[in-house]
Formats: structure tokens, C-alpha cells, sequence
């Protein structure tokens, strides 16, 4: 069974869109220092015909404009006295004439406002509950969008702007909330894959991952079980990036698979385009321990052989390989341990 009009009224009063009080216009204090002819209800509704004739050509902004003078002048008023039988229409239908100037220039928190100040005075006003719904719509309130097409057609069951918008709400719902089950699903697949691979690391000996304090964009890149990340039996693979400190230059391997040896991707990276005097022709790698000394890495060990000693950490999801020119490698090691030792003397 349907529930009334009063009990879709007494619900709405619970929702803080109803139950929000008017806003003060900026232009208040200005049109309340001068003197119109006639009286204010006279004034507004000529503020109001002037709204109509901007409005019928969508100039949205001007109309917007004088039905906001229309309403200053008659909330001055109500403010004084209580609004008589023809003023109180008359500020209604301004308030609702600026909620739809609000809705075509996408003021949708503006335009539910002026809906709710509407409701106000007349709570079976129509269009005020198809425009908030629209304009609550358009923000995802969907929830407060409903209440509002259900009110709307509360009092007319058959009031067809309102039945399209209940449509497009409860569509609106529908795709929010398959969006929000496949979010929780990634989740909950992420975390899947992620206790899979922290599982696979433990059994090969390889210490667990870290992620530093501020970890760089790795565009997507982390470690993964390949072919199939769901399945425990795969293969892990490291993203890993070759460091040319004597050149301050690098390459990335999107995925350095564990069975893979270093010579495995050497041979298609080197020598690198930017080598011009051919030094990397024959060359020395080295990767950091986790007790900050380096490691010379096996140009044809398997990657996991290195992993597995335990001395290797993979920080934020990528292995960093250093690169040195065979000859030049003892020079760099050196300079390398030096600038160590003085940064571990500056922190004692």
C-alpha cells in the first residue's frame, strides 16, 4: 500500500534538503533601500514577467536575476508580517521560476534550495519536487531524489516529469550501486591477488615488500603471479629499472619473471641509443641490500637465486638494478660506499 501525502511529507521533513532554511541574496540590503511604486507583491510580479520574457529566449542568467528581486522583495516583507493570499503564491512561483534558471546553468545545489524555500510555503507544489529531484539527480543524491519524486507523485500519480525523473533516479540507483558492488569486488580481488603473492614471496625466501614514506608513480607497475595472478602455482615477476647513475639515465622492465636471468633482458636493451662511446658493451650490475651495501648480480643467475638470499628488498613494487661500464664499476662501488659511510656518520 502507498504512504499518504502527510507521511511523505513528514519523511521529507527529516531530510536536511527540506529542512534547510532560506539564504540570504547579496542584493538584499540594496533592494531593501529603495522605494519601488506600487505595492510589493505589484513589484514582484513585474519582476517576474521580466524573469519569464529572459527565460522563454534561455537567457537563464537575467531571468535567474529578476526573480531574485522579485523574492527579496516579498521575503523582506514576510519577514514583517505574515504574506497574504496573493503574495505567498506569488513568492512561490519565484522561488520555483529560479530553481529552474538554477537547473539549466547547473546550479544544482542553488536550484534544490529554491525548491526547498517553494515546498515551504506550498508543499504540493509539483515542480518544485521535479526540479529538486532533477537537481539532486544531477549530484547523486539519489536517495533525496527519490523522496523527492516520491512526494511529487504522491499528490499526482500520473504527473508524467515526474514519472520520467523517478525513471532516471531509480536507473541512476541501479548503476550506482553495480558500480559500488564492482568496486567492492576489485577490492576484495586485489586483496586476493595481493595475500597470494605475499604467500609466494614467503615460500621462495624473498623478504616481504615495502613501500617507502613516499613512494614514486609507478604507472600501474607492481609485482603480479604470471600467467595467472589468481592462481598461486604462477610465476612471479618483479617490474624492475635499470639505473645509469654515470649518465643519470634508465630503462624499465615491465616484468622481470623470476626464471628469467638479467643476460635475458640485457640483450635487447643494450647498448643503450644515448651510448655513443660504446661503454656498454660489457657491463657490471649491481642491486642495494636491504643493510644498504651492494650486491654484484650474475648476468646469468635467475633472478629468484638472487632474490631467495634474502638480502635483496623490492621497495614500492620495483627492483632497481644499477648498470656500470665494466670499467668503470670498481671506481662507482667506491664512491658509493664512501657517500654511505659519510651519511651513516652524519645520522650516528
Amino acid at each position: 500500500m502507498g504512504k499518504t501525502v502527510d507521511q511523505v511529507w513528514a519523511e521529507l521533513n527529516k531530510s536536511p534538503l527540506f529542512m534547510t532554511e532560506m539564504e540570504e541574496n547579496d542584493d538584499t540590503a540594496a533592494l531593501q533601500a529603495l522605494s519601488y511604486e506600487g505595492t510589493p507583491v505589484e513589484n514582484a510580479a513585474d519582476f517576474k514577467e521580466r524573469g519569464n520574457e529572459c527565460f522563454r529566449v534561455r537567457g537563464y542568467v537575467d531571468a535567474r536575476e529578476f526573480y531574485a528581486k522579485g523574492i527579496v522583495l516579498l521575503a523582506a516583507e514576510e519577514k514583517k508580517r505574515t504574506l497574504d493570499d496573493e503574495e505567498r503564491p506569488m513568492l512561490e512561483t519565484l522561488y520555483v521560476n529560479r530553481a529552474a534558471c538554477n537547473l539549466a546553468l547547473e546550479n544544482h545545489r542553488s536550484c534544490y534550495l529554491d525548491c526547498a524555500a517553494a515546498l515551504r510555503l506550498n508543499r504540493r507544489n509539483l515542480k518544485a519536487y521535479y526540479r529538486a529531484a532533477r537537481a539532486l539527480l544531477a549530484v547523486d543524491r539519489v536517495r533525496d531524489a527519490e523522496e523527492a519524486c516520491a512526494a511529487g507523485l504522491a499528490l499526482d500519480p500520473e504527473n508524467a516529469p515526474l514519472k520520467g525523473a523517478a525513471v532516471d533516479v531509480a536507473a541512476r540507483k541501479d548503476a550506482l550501486e553495480a558500480r559500488s558492488l564492482e568496486n567492492e569486488s576489485r577490492v576484495a580481488r586485489d586483496r586476493r591477488r595481493a595475500h597470494l603473492i605475499a604467500v609466494a614471496l614467503a615460500a621462495r625466501n624473498v623478504p616481504p615488500l615495502r613501500t617507502s614514506a613516499r613512494p614514486p608513480d609507478a604507472d600501474g607497475l607492481a609485482v603480479a603471479l604470471v600467467p595467472d595472478p589468481d592462481d598461486a602455482r604462477s610465476a612471479l615477476a618483479f617490474p624492475t629499472v635499470l639505473l645509469y647513475p654515470l649518465q643519470l639515465e634508465s630503462d624499465v622492465i615491465k616484468a622481470f619473471v623470476e626464471t628469467d636471468s638479467l643476460q635475458d633482458h640485457l640483450a635487447y636493451v643494450l647498448p643503450p641509443p644515448w651510448d655513443q662511446e660504446g661503454e656498454y658493451g660489457d657491463v657490471s650490475c649491481y642491486v642495494e641490500t636491504r643493510d644498504g651495501g651492494l650486491l654484484k648480480m650474475g648476468k646469468r643467475v635467475p633472478l629468484l637465486k638472487l632474490l631467495a638470499t634474502g638480502k635483496v628488498e623490492i621497495v614500492d613494487q620495483m627492483l632497481r638494478i644499477y648498470v656500470l661500464p665494466a670499467g668503470k664499476a670498481d671506481g662507482w662501488v667506491a664512491e658509493f660506499k664512501a657517500q654511505k659511510a659519510a651519511q651513516s656518520g652524519k645520522s650516528s
